[in-house]
């Protein structure tokens, strides 16, 4: 199968409520060609809901959707040649895997060879060639998925949406299905919007990802910056684990700001440009920017020091997850684990240092 057309998707200005309910609050964004974009947020944040207005199954009280530069917000769905995977899959059970992914095609009323072709094609370009005369209820719940990712690839759209697709599949499929998903979109080089609940699969495999809370776009960015620099306390707690801390800010000055922090003590930052000169502020890192340390260890100038005591510990595989108290504080620290380390007991008292360039300001 040869790589599909990109085309770039926008969504501008869209505000759409069902009654008094809003839903989704003046939604922009500018998906680009080719891109895997995902749509991140908790349980009744908008993200399922923008998708289906996306695909044209909703239609919004205002604003527009775009797609390849063509307005078509007012377009039904099965004239907006974009293709989509549900959550359940939807294929058909008393059809075999070769006419379910042929059922799109023969809606078109392509001629019987050319649906025979490109029904071949899209089995081989998932891995299903020899599973053609099977039906859907002989199939494990990662090849159901392939099936139906084949059908909606059969009809080459312009743009491949999916809809929470490897939430069906235990944790390790799901981690398979991801990559093998990506590479079937980086091969295609289609454009892909991708809704999940789950940070992890988000951020594995997205070029970029907007979050959505209460119907509103929190932040979009790539991976990366969501995680090293989230716009508010939101993205912070929802994107990855973080460690808060109440501060004042004392002085800024020459681009930087000093302040005092009751968990920290004095510490200096790169002050960010919205940051008032005065009041107080919150401040937050990352557990694995925190490494502990036996209580006696000699402290350095590379990190802020707290002396604590360890509450509770993880054991997470790559690595354990500590719970520590400083002060009236809660801190949680990741630390690497590698056979043969010691662990440190709750109860014991340590060393926490923190790496100051890993401190960043959290809006509230």
């Amino acid at each position: 199968m040869e790589p599909l057309n990109r085309v770039k998707v926008e969504v501008r200005n869209v505000t759409l409520a069902y009654g008094s309910t809003p839903v989704l609050h003046d939604v922009s964004l500018s998906i680009e060609p080719g891109e895997f974009f995902a749509l991140l947020g908790p349980s009744g944040s908008g993200k399922s809901t923008l998708l289906r207005l996306i695909a044209g199954f909703k239609h919004a009280q205002s604003g527009q959707v775009l797609i390849g530069g063509e307005d078509l917000s007012r377009v039904p769905p099965w004239k907006r040649d974009i293709g989509m995977v549900f959550q359940n899959y939807a294929l058909w059970p008393h059809m075999t895997v070769e006419r379910n992914v042929a059922f799109g095609l023969e809606e078109r009323r392509l001629p019987k060879d050319t649906i025979r072709a490109k029904v071949a094609a899209a089995l081989e370009l998932v891995g299903l060639k020899e599973y053609g005369d099977r039906r859907p209820g002989q199939l494990s719940g990662g090849q159901q998925q392939r099936v139906a990712l084949a059908r909606t690839i059969a009809i080459e759209p312009k743009v491949l949406l999916l809809d929470e697709p490897l939430s069906n599949l235990d944790a390790k499929l799901r981690m398979y299905m991801r990559a093998e998903l990506l590479a079937l979109q980086r091969k295609l080089g289609i454009t892909t919007i991708f809704v999940t609940h789950d940070q992890e699969e988000a951020l594995s495999i997205s070029d970029r990802v907007a979050v959505l809370d209460g119907g509103i776009v929190q932040q979009v960015g790539t991976p990366m910056d969501l995680y090293d620099h989230p716009a508010n306390r939101l993205i912070a707690n929802f994107v990855g684990t973080i460690n808060l801390f109440p501060a004042s800010i004392r002085d800024a000055q020459h681009g930087m700001v000093r302040l005092t922090s009751t968990a920290l003590g004095e510490i200096t930052l790169p002050r960010p440009q919205q940051l008032p000169a005065s009041g107080n502020v919150e401040i937050g890192c990352r557990p694995h920017a925190v490494t502990l340390f036996p209580a006696d260890t000699t402290f350095d100038r590379r990190h802020l020091w707290l002396q604590g005591t360890v509450l509770g510990r993880e054991f997470l595989g790559e690595f354990v997850r500590y719970r520590v108290r400083a002060g009236e504080t809660d801190i949680v620290a990741d630390q690497a684990h590698l056979a043969g380390t010691t662990a440190f007991a709750p109860g014991s008292a340590v060393s926490i240092g923190i790496q100051p360039g890993e401190v960043r300001f959290i809006a509230g």
